[in-house]
Protein backbone atom coordinates (compact mmCIF):
# COMPACT_ATOMS: atom_id res chain seq x y z
CA UNK A 1 0.00 0.00 0.00
CA UNK A 2 2.79 2.37 0.86
CA UNK A 3 4.46 1.65 -2.48
CA UNK A 4 1.29 2.75 -4.28
CA UNK A 5 0.76 5.80 -2.10
CA UNK A 6 4.13 7.41 -2.70
CA UNK A 7 3.88 7.43 -6.52
CA UNK A 8 0.31 8.63 -6.24
CA UNK A 9 1.38 11.60 -4.13
CA UNK A 10 4.16 12.34 -6.58
CA UNK A 11 1.69 12.38 -9.47
CA UNK A 12 -0.65 14.66 -7.49
CA UNK A 13 2.20 17.04 -6.70
CA UNK A 14 3.22 17.12 -10.36
CA UNK A 15 -0.33 17.81 -11.45
CA UNK A 16 -0.83 20.64 -8.96
CA UNK A 17 2.63 22.22 -9.19
CA UNK A 18 2.76 25.57 -10.94
CA UNK A 19 5.40 27.38 -12.92
CA UNK A 20 7.09 30.28 -11.14
CA UNK A 21 5.13 33.49 -11.37
CA UNK A 22 7.95 35.17 -13.27
CA UNK A 23 7.37 32.61 -16.06
CA UNK A 24 3.76 33.73 -16.45
CA UNK A 25 2.52 33.45 -20.03
CA UNK A 26 1.16 36.99 -19.76
CA UNK A 27 4.08 39.34 -19.09
CA UNK A 28 4.12 40.50 -15.47
CA UNK A 29 4.47 44.09 -16.60
CA UNK A 30 1.11 43.75 -18.34
CA UNK A 31 -0.47 41.81 -15.48
CA UNK A 32 0.57 44.44 -12.96
CA UNK A 33 -0.63 47.30 -15.14
CA UNK A 34 -3.97 45.60 -15.69
CA UNK A 35 -4.24 44.80 -11.98
CA UNK A 36 -3.71 48.43 -11.08
CA UNK A 37 -6.36 49.51 -13.57
CA UNK A 38 -8.77 46.96 -12.07
CA UNK A 39 -8.08 48.38 -8.60
CA UNK A 40 -8.24 51.99 -9.81
CA UNK A 41 -10.57 52.38 -12.80
CA UNK A 42 -9.79 56.10 -12.74
CA UNK A 43 -6.09 57.01 -12.90
CA UNK A 44 -6.90 60.02 -10.72
CA UNK A 45 -7.29 57.71 -7.70
CA UNK A 46 -3.87 56.09 -7.88
CA UNK A 47 -1.75 56.52 -4.74
CA UNK A 48 -4.87 56.56 -2.60
CA UNK A 49 -6.09 59.94 -3.82
CA UNK A 50 -9.82 60.23 -3.01
CA UNK A 51 -12.30 60.15 -5.87
CA UNK A 52 -13.12 63.64 -7.04
CA UNK A 53 -9.81 65.11 -5.90
CA UNK A 54 -7.16 66.22 -8.39
CA UNK A 55 -3.45 66.25 -7.61
CA UNK A 56 -0.32 66.78 -9.70
CA UNK A 57 1.55 63.97 -8.04
CA UNK A 58 4.98 62.46 -8.68
CA UNK A 59 3.92 59.00 -7.52
CA UNK A 60 0.96 58.93 -9.89
CA UNK A 61 3.12 60.24 -12.72
CA UNK A 62 5.77 57.61 -12.08
CA UNK A 63 3.35 54.70 -12.22
CA UNK A 64 1.47 56.04 -15.24
CA UNK A 65 4.73 56.49 -17.14
CA UNK A 66 5.52 52.83 -16.50
CA UNK A 67 2.01 51.73 -17.51
CA UNK A 68 2.24 53.77 -20.71
CA UNK A 69 5.64 52.23 -21.46
CA UNK A 70 4.15 48.77 -21.04
CA UNK A 71 1.31 49.74 -23.37
CA UNK A 72 3.75 50.89 -26.04
CA UNK A 73 6.11 47.95 -25.63
CA UNK A 74 3.42 45.27 -25.79
CA UNK A 75 1.17 47.17 -28.22
CA UNK A 76 -1.77 47.40 -25.81
CA UNK A 77 -3.31 50.82 -26.50
CA UNK A 78 -5.69 50.52 -23.55
CA UNK A 79 -2.76 50.87 -21.16
CA UNK A 80 -1.44 54.00 -22.82
CA UNK A 81 -4.96 55.47 -23.01
CA UNK A 82 -5.39 54.92 -19.27
CA UNK A 83 -2.25 56.96 -18.56
CA UNK A 84 -3.24 59.64 -21.07
CA UNK A 85 -6.54 60.26 -19.27
CA UNK A 86 -4.81 61.61 -16.18
CA UNK A 87 -2.75 64.16 -18.11
CA UNK A 88 -5.60 65.12 -20.40
CA UNK A 89 -7.65 65.97 -17.32
CA UNK A 90 -5.04 67.79 -15.27
CA UNK A 91 -3.32 69.81 -18.01
CA UNK A 92 -5.57 72.69 -19.03
CA UNK A 93 -5.98 74.18 -22.53
CA UNK A 94 -3.91 77.24 -21.55
CA UNK A 95 -0.99 75.09 -20.44
CA UNK A 96 -1.64 75.44 -16.73
CA UNK A 97 -1.64 72.36 -14.49
CA UNK A 98 -4.22 71.86 -11.77
CA UNK A 99 -2.63 72.10 -8.27
CA UNK A 100 0.87 72.86 -9.64
CA UNK A 101 2.61 76.08 -8.52
CA UNK A 102 6.04 76.83 -9.89
CA UNK A 103 6.67 79.23 -6.99
CA UNK A 104 6.91 76.27 -4.59
CA UNK A 105 10.10 75.12 -6.33
CA UNK A 106 9.37 71.52 -5.42
CA UNK A 107 11.45 68.98 -7.36
CA UNK A 108 8.74 66.36 -6.81
CA UNK A 109 6.53 68.40 -9.15
CA UNK A 110 8.95 68.05 -12.06
CA UNK A 111 8.83 64.25 -12.16
CA UNK A 112 5.24 63.75 -13.46
CA UNK A 113 6.04 65.95 -16.43
CA UNK A 114 8.11 63.20 -18.05
CA UNK A 115 5.01 61.62 -19.59
CA UNK A 116 4.38 64.86 -21.48
CA UNK A 117 7.34 64.40 -23.83
CA UNK A 118 5.63 61.42 -25.42
CA UNK A 119 2.16 62.97 -25.23
CA UNK A 120 3.35 66.06 -27.06
CA UNK A 121 5.09 63.95 -29.71
CA UNK A 122 1.96 61.84 -30.26
CA UNK A 123 -0.68 64.57 -30.14
CA UNK A 124 1.10 67.78 -31.10
CA UNK A 125 -1.03 69.61 -28.52
CA UNK A 126 0.68 72.86 -27.57
CA UNK A 127 -0.52 72.69 -23.97
CA UNK A 128 1.82 69.76 -23.26
CA UNK A 129 4.86 71.60 -24.62
CA UNK A 130 3.89 74.62 -22.53
CA UNK A 131 4.02 72.48 -19.38
CA UNK A 132 7.39 71.06 -20.38
CA UNK A 133 8.72 74.59 -20.79
CA UNK A 134 7.27 75.63 -17.44
CA UNK A 135 8.95 72.73 -15.63
CA UNK A 136 12.25 73.48 -17.35
CA UNK A 137 11.90 77.09 -16.25
CA UNK A 138 11.35 75.89 -12.68
CA UNK A 139 14.66 74.05 -12.81
CA UNK A 140 16.45 77.13 -14.13
CA UNK A 141 15.08 79.14 -11.21
CA UNK A 142 15.33 76.42 -8.55
CA UNK A 143 17.09 77.62 -5.37
CA UNK A 144 20.59 76.14 -5.02
CA UNK A 145 23.38 75.60 -2.55
CA UNK A 146 26.73 77.35 -3.20
CA UNK A 147 28.07 74.29 -5.07
CA UNK A 148 25.08 74.35 -7.43
CA UNK A 149 23.05 71.53 -5.89
CA UNK A 150 19.28 71.99 -6.13
CA UNK A 151 17.29 72.47 -2.94
CA UNK A 152 14.78 69.66 -2.68
CA UNK A 153 11.98 72.15 -2.11
CA UNK A 154 11.81 75.83 -1.24
CA UNK A 155 10.34 74.84 2.14
CA UNK A 156 13.42 72.60 2.69
CA UNK A 157 16.16 75.23 2.27
CA UNK A 158 19.75 74.07 1.72
CA UNK A 159 18.71 70.40 1.66
CA UNK A 160 19.58 67.86 -1.03
CA UNK A 161 17.79 64.51 -0.86
CA UNK A 162 18.78 61.54 -2.98
CA UNK A 163 15.09 61.30 -3.93
CA UNK A 164 15.38 64.66 -5.68
CA UNK A 165 17.86 63.37 -8.24
CA UNK A 166 15.16 61.12 -9.69
CA UNK A 167 12.52 63.82 -9.43
CA UNK A 168 14.49 66.28 -11.58
CA UNK A 169 17.39 64.89 -13.56
CA UNK A 170 15.79 62.41 -16.01
CA UNK A 171 13.33 65.16 -16.99
CA UNK A 172 16.13 67.73 -17.24
CA UNK A 173 18.20 65.39 -19.42
CA UNK A 174 15.34 64.50 -21.77
CA UNK A 175 14.39 68.15 -22.15
CA UNK A 176 18.00 69.05 -22.92
CA UNK A 177 18.33 66.29 -25.51
CA UNK A 178 15.10 67.22 -27.27
CA UNK A 179 15.08 70.99 -27.13
CA UNK A 180 18.56 72.40 -26.37
CA UNK A 181 21.64 72.61 -28.55
CA UNK A 182 25.15 74.01 -28.65
CA UNK A 183 26.45 75.85 -25.61
CA UNK A 184 23.04 75.77 -23.97
CA UNK A 185 22.99 71.97 -24.16
CA UNK A 186 26.54 71.63 -22.86
CA UNK A 187 25.73 73.92 -19.94
CA UNK A 188 22.71 71.80 -19.05
CA UNK A 189 24.72 68.57 -19.19
CA UNK A 190 27.38 70.02 -16.89
CA UNK A 191 24.66 71.12 -14.49
CA UNK A 192 22.97 67.71 -14.50
CA UNK A 193 26.20 65.82 -13.85
CA UNK A 194 27.08 68.25 -11.08
CA UNK A 195 23.84 67.38 -9.25
CA UNK A 196 24.91 63.73 -9.04
CA UNK A 197 28.48 64.53 -8.07
CA UNK A 198 27.74 67.00 -5.29
CA UNK A 199 25.01 64.90 -3.69
CA UNK A 200 27.38 61.91 -3.71
CA UNK A 201 30.13 63.94 -2.07
CA UNK A 202 27.82 65.22 0.65
CA UNK A 203 25.87 62.04 1.46
CA UNK A 204 28.61 59.39 1.20
CA UNK A 205 29.25 57.41 4.37
CA UNK A 206 32.84 56.07 4.32
CA UNK A 207 32.07 53.56 7.07
CA UNK A 208 29.37 51.69 5.11
CA UNK A 209 30.15 52.74 1.54
CA UNK A 210 26.48 53.76 1.18
CA UNK A 211 24.86 57.13 0.60
CA UNK A 212 22.74 58.67 3.35
CA UNK A 213 19.19 59.79 2.61
CA UNK A 214 19.97 63.52 2.57
CA UNK A 215 22.14 66.32 3.84
CA UNK A 216 21.58 69.89 4.99
CA UNK A 217 24.19 72.32 3.71
CA UNK A 218 23.31 74.78 6.48
CA UNK A 219 23.74 72.16 9.24
CA UNK A 220 20.70 73.69 10.93
CA UNK A 221 18.08 70.93 10.67
CA UNK A 222 17.47 68.86 13.80
CA UNK A 223 17.86 65.61 11.86
CA UNK A 224 21.35 66.28 10.52
CA UNK A 225 24.83 65.73 11.89
CA UNK A 226 26.21 69.14 12.76
CA UNK A 227 29.61 68.32 11.26
CA UNK A 228 28.71 66.52 8.03
CA UNK A 229 25.16 67.76 7.53
CA UNK A 230 24.11 64.17 6.79
CA UNK A 231 20.96 62.43 7.93
CA UNK A 232 21.41 59.46 10.24
CA UNK A 233 20.91 56.50 7.88
CA UNK A 234 21.05 55.16 4.36
CA UNK A 235 17.38 54.63 3.53
CA UNK A 236 16.73 51.89 0.98
CA UNK A 237 14.34 53.75 -1.30
CA UNK A 238 16.48 56.90 -1.32
CA UNK A 239 19.38 54.93 -2.76
CA UNK A 240 16.95 53.23 -5.12
CA UNK A 241 15.86 56.61 -6.44
CA UNK A 242 19.51 57.55 -6.88
CA UNK A 243 20.41 54.39 -8.82
CA UNK A 244 17.37 54.73 -11.10
CA UNK A 245 18.13 58.42 -11.65
CA UNK A 246 21.63 57.66 -12.88
CA UNK A 247 20.48 55.00 -15.33
CA UNK A 248 17.51 56.96 -16.67
CA UNK A 249 19.55 60.16 -17.05
CA UNK A 250 22.44 58.47 -18.82
CA UNK A 251 20.07 57.02 -21.41
CA UNK A 252 19.58 60.58 -22.71
CA UNK A 253 23.08 61.98 -22.18
CA UNK A 254 25.19 58.95 -23.12
CA UNK A 255 28.58 58.11 -21.64
CA UNK A 256 31.57 60.35 -22.27
CA UNK A 257 34.21 62.14 -20.22
CA UNK A 258 31.59 64.53 -18.83
CA UNK A 259 29.14 61.89 -17.65
CA UNK A 260 31.72 59.27 -16.62
CA UNK A 261 31.45 60.26 -12.91
CA UNK A 262 27.82 59.11 -12.96
CA UNK A 263 28.87 55.70 -14.31
CA UNK A 264 31.49 55.44 -11.58
CA UNK A 265 28.92 56.20 -8.87
CA UNK A 266 26.53 53.60 -10.30
CA UNK A 267 29.23 50.94 -10.33
CA UNK A 268 30.17 51.77 -6.76
CA UNK A 269 26.55 51.35 -5.69
CA UNK A 270 26.35 47.87 -7.20
CA UNK A 271 29.70 46.87 -5.74
CA UNK A 272 28.55 47.67 -2.20
CA UNK A 273 24.87 46.68 -2.32
CA UNK A 274 25.42 42.90 -2.03
CA UNK A 275 26.95 43.43 1.41
CA UNK A 276 23.60 44.73 2.68
CA UNK A 277 21.26 42.24 1.01
CA UNK A 278 19.40 39.55 2.90
CA UNK A 279 21.37 36.32 2.33
CA UNK A 280 18.25 34.18 1.99
CA UNK A 281 16.31 36.27 -0.53
CA UNK A 282 18.85 38.65 -2.03
CA UNK A 283 16.54 41.57 -1.25
CA UNK A 284 17.18 44.78 0.67
CA UNK A 285 15.97 46.29 3.92
CA UNK A 286 13.95 49.40 4.67
CA UNK A 287 16.90 50.85 6.61
CA UNK A 288 19.63 49.80 4.24
CA UNK A 289 22.59 50.17 6.58
CA UNK A 290 20.98 48.10 9.35
CA UNK A 291 20.45 44.66 7.76
CA UNK A 292 18.96 42.09 10.10
CA UNK A 293 18.37 44.55 12.94
CA UNK A 294 15.28 43.77 14.97
CA UNK A 295 12.28 45.64 13.56
CA UNK A 296 13.88 46.18 10.16
CA UNK A 297 12.14 44.49 7.24
CA UNK A 298 12.68 43.57 3.61
CA UNK A 299 11.15 46.40 1.60
CA UNK A 300 9.85 46.02 -1.93
CA UNK A 301 10.01 49.51 -3.45
CA UNK A 302 13.75 49.89 -2.83
CA UNK A 303 14.38 46.32 -3.96
CA UNK A 304 12.38 46.90 -7.17
CA UNK A 305 14.38 50.02 -7.92
CA UNK A 306 17.70 48.26 -7.37
CA UNK A 307 16.73 45.30 -9.55
CA UNK A 308 15.36 47.50 -12.34
CA UNK A 309 18.37 49.82 -12.41
CA UNK A 310 20.71 46.84 -12.40
CA UNK A 311 18.96 45.08 -15.30
CA UNK A 312 18.82 48.25 -17.36
CA UNK A 313 22.33 49.36 -16.38
CA UNK A 314 23.74 46.07 -17.66
CA UNK A 315 21.75 46.24 -20.91
CA UNK A 316 22.88 49.78 -21.68
CA UNK A 317 26.50 49.06 -20.82
CA UNK A 318 26.80 51.16 -17.67
CA UNK A 319 27.38 48.05 -15.52
CA UNK A 320 29.55 45.03 -16.38
CA UNK A 321 27.91 42.48 -18.62
CA UNK A 322 28.97 39.82 -16.11
CA UNK A 323 26.29 41.16 -13.76
CA UNK A 324 23.54 40.23 -16.20
CA UNK A 325 22.81 36.70 -15.03
CA UNK A 326 22.83 37.79 -11.40
CA UNK A 327 20.46 40.65 -12.18
CA UNK A 328 18.00 38.27 -13.83
CA UNK A 329 18.16 35.92 -10.87
CA UNK A 330 17.54 38.84 -8.50
CA UNK A 331 14.42 39.70 -10.48
CA UNK A 332 13.17 36.14 -10.05
CA UNK A 333 13.90 36.28 -6.33
CA UNK A 334 12.08 39.59 -6.14
CA UNK A 335 8.96 38.09 -7.69
CA UNK A 336 9.14 35.08 -5.38
CA UNK A 337 9.43 37.31 -2.31
CA UNK A 338 7.20 40.29 -3.02
CA UNK A 339 4.63 39.55 -5.75
CA UNK A 340 1.38 37.90 -4.70
CA UNK A 341 -1.17 36.34 -7.02
CA UNK A 342 -4.70 37.17 -5.82
CA UNK A 343 -7.83 34.97 -6.04
CA UNK A 344 -9.36 37.30 -8.64
CA UNK A 345 -6.38 36.84 -10.98
CA UNK A 346 -4.77 40.19 -10.24
CA UNK A 347 -1.29 40.46 -8.78
CA UNK A 348 -0.09 42.68 -5.94
CA UNK A 349 3.22 44.09 -4.77
CA UNK A 350 3.60 43.56 -1.03
CA UNK A 351 5.71 45.11 1.75
CA UNK A 352 5.90 48.66 0.39
CA UNK A 353 6.94 51.50 2.68
CA UNK A 354 4.14 53.99 2.10
CA UNK A 355 6.13 57.16 2.68
CA UNK A 356 9.21 58.45 4.44
CA UNK A 357 11.01 61.76 4.59
CA UNK A 358 12.85 64.19 6.83
CA UNK A 359 11.60 67.15 8.83
CA UNK A 360 8.39 68.76 7.64
CA UNK A 361 5.20 69.07 9.63
CA UNK A 362 5.67 65.62 11.14
CA UNK A 363 9.17 66.51 12.37
CA UNK A 364 10.50 63.31 10.82
CA UNK A 365 13.77 62.49 12.51
CA UNK A 366 15.46 60.08 10.12
CA UNK A 367 16.24 57.67 12.94
CA UNK A 368 15.98 53.90 12.59
CA UNK A 369 12.87 53.98 14.77
CA UNK A 370 11.30 56.57 12.50
CA UNK A 371 11.86 54.67 9.25
CA UNK A 372 10.40 51.41 10.55
CA UNK A 373 7.37 53.23 11.98
CA UNK A 374 5.96 54.37 8.64
CA UNK A 375 3.01 52.35 7.26
CA UNK A 376 3.68 49.25 5.14
CA UNK A 377 1.15 48.71 2.36
CA UNK A 378 0.51 46.83 -0.88
CA UNK A 379 0.78 48.30 -4.37
CA UNK A 380 2.47 51.59 -3.65
CA UNK A 381 3.06 53.50 -6.89
CA UNK A 382 6.73 53.98 -6.02
CA UNK A 383 7.21 50.23 -6.20
CA UNK A 384 4.68 49.35 -8.91
CA UNK A 385 6.30 51.61 -11.51
CA UNK A 386 9.85 50.26 -11.08
CA UNK A 387 8.48 46.71 -10.94
CA UNK A 388 6.75 47.17 -14.30
CA UNK A 389 10.00 48.48 -15.80
CA UNK A 390 12.04 45.68 -14.23
CA UNK A 391 9.59 43.14 -15.66
CA UNK A 392 9.99 44.65 -19.12
CA UNK A 393 13.78 44.51 -18.81
CA UNK A 394 13.58 40.87 -17.76
CA UNK A 395 11.59 39.92 -20.89
CA UNK A 396 13.32 42.28 -23.28
CA UNK A 397 14.70 39.47 -25.48
CA UNK A 398 11.34 37.74 -25.86
CA UNK A 399 9.29 38.12 -29.08
CA UNK A 400 6.32 39.72 -27.32
CA UNK A 401 8.36 42.81 -26.38
CA UNK A 402 9.16 44.67 -29.56
CA UNK A 403 9.14 48.39 -28.84
CA UNK A 404 12.31 49.81 -27.29
CA UNK A 405 10.96 52.24 -24.74
CA UNK A 406 12.85 54.06 -22.06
Amino acid sequence: MKRLLIPALCVLAACTSRSPLYDSSTPLAVRMAQSEIARNPSPMTLDGIPAGKVKWNYTTGLELLAIADAGAAYRIPELTAYADRYFDSIVQPDGSVLTYKRSKYNLDHVCPGRMLFDLYDRTGEARYKMVLDTLFRQLQEQPRNPDGGFWHKEVYPSQMWLDGLYMAEPFYAEYAKKYLSGAEYEKAVDDIVNQFVVVAAHTYDPVTGLYRHAYDDSREMFWCDKTTGQSAHAWGRAMGWYAMAIVETLQYLGVDDTTRPMVDILNHIYEVLPQYADPATGMWYQVLDQPGREGNYLESTASAMFVYAMLKGVRLGYLPVEMGAGARRLYEKFVDRFVRENPDGTISLTDCCSVAGLGGKGMRSGTFEYYISEPVIDNDCKGVGPFIWASMEYRRKTPDLEADVR
